[in-house]
C-alpha cells in the first residue's frame, strides 16, 4: 500500500517525464535563414596583396604587425601604380 508522500513523489515523477518531453520536442533548432548560411563573396585578391603577405611572410610578420605592415605596403603598392 502507496503512502500519501509516495503517491506524490510518483506523481512529481510521472509529471516530470511529461514536461521534459514536451521541452525535448522544442529544442529542436529553427531552420536557418538562407542569408545567414550564405558566406559572403570573397574579393579576388590582387597582385599587390599577394605579394605583401609573401614579403610580410618573409618577415615572420603576424598579428597586428602583419596588419600593419601588409596596410602599408598595399598602400605603396596603390601609389605606385598612378
Amino acid at each position: 500500500m502507496m503512502t500519501i508522500a509516495s503517491r506524490t513523489a510518483a506523481a512529481a515523477a510521472f509529471a516530470s517525464l511529461l514536461l521534459m518531453s514536451s521541452a525535448y520536442a522544442q529544442t529542436t533548432p529553427p531552420a536557418a535563414a538562407p542569408a545567414a548560411t550564405e558566406k559572403k563573396a570573397e574579393k579576388p585578391r590582387t597582385a599587390a596583396s599577394l605579394e605583401c603577405s609573401k614579403e610580410a611572410d618573409a618577415k615572420g610578420l603576424h598579428g597586428k604587425e602583419r596588419k600593419k605592415f601588409r596596410s602599408d605596403c598595399k598602400k605603396e603598392a596603390g601609389s605606385k601604380a598612378k
